[in-house]
């Protein structure tokens, strides 16, 4: 995704900060394919204009920006999401980042920072406002470092084309980047990824980061 032009949907209820946030990326030279005042119609306008970033607020009339996150990256070819809210409250930064958030700045944030940071989001760096990226990776590694079960010897077995994609999710590749090192199509990642979710009866993006880690899946050997 990271050589992909960077295609912006921007999801704000207030018209005006929207429609500035808009403004400000379209001005650096960013296409803003799509604006949206709630989860719904960002949601519904996904498949049409393909976004790869989705700059979302997390209060939304119709649904939390947390919620509005999880069905974006449901969809077919998802974007990926920063969060763009007047809160700081590390109880909403850790909900957006389980939900499957990339990055999450706070409205105080510079013109400049956010422009950088959506350029960032969309080569797949984790982005976050001074102050709180220390939070998130604290959180990672308190559940990586969290006891599991024992191993059962009847637990599922990955097949080692899911283990390998595990490996690359791991990395912070995106399914783009994963189907073009594989040499196969994007839906087949999303495919193998979703397998993996079963098999391991895991529900989401953190808990797969954590299997990844105990099973040494992040390391560069």
């Amino acid at each position: 995704m990271s050589g992909d032009p960077i295609r912006v949907m921007v999801v704000d209820d207030h018209p005006m900060w929207r429609d500035a946030v808009a403004r400000d990326l379209a001005e650096a030279g960013l296409e803003v394919v799509a604006t949206a005042g709630d989860g719904a119609t960002a949601v519904r306008l996904v498949p049409a204009t393909r976004p790869t970033v989705a700059v979302v607020d997390l209060q939304l009339p119709d649904m939390s920006g947390v919620e509005v996150t999880r069905q974006l990256l449901d969809s077919g070819e998802p974007p990926r999401v920063l969060i763009l809210s007047a809160s700081g409250e590390h109880a909403d930064v850790l909900e957006a980042v389980k939900a499957g958030a990339t990055g999450y700045l706070v409205k105080s944030a510079r013109r400049e920072e956010l422009i950088a940071a959506v350029r960032r989001v969309h080569a797949g760096e984790a982005v976050f406002t001074p102050g709180l990226a220390g939070l998130v990776l604290g959180e990672y590694r308190r559940l990586a470092a969290a006891p599991r079960p024992a191993a059962d010897s009847d637990a599922p077995r990955l097949t080692p084309r899911e283990t390998e994609v595990l490996r690359l999710v791991a990395k912070g590749l995106g399914y783009k980047q994963i189907a073009a090192r594989l040499s196969v199509s994007h839906r087949t990642v999303q495919n193998h990824v979703q397998n993996t979710l079963n098999k391991l009866q895991l529900h989401n993006r953190v808990e797969l980061v954590r299997y990844a880690i105990d099973q040494g899946l992040d390391d560069d050997t």
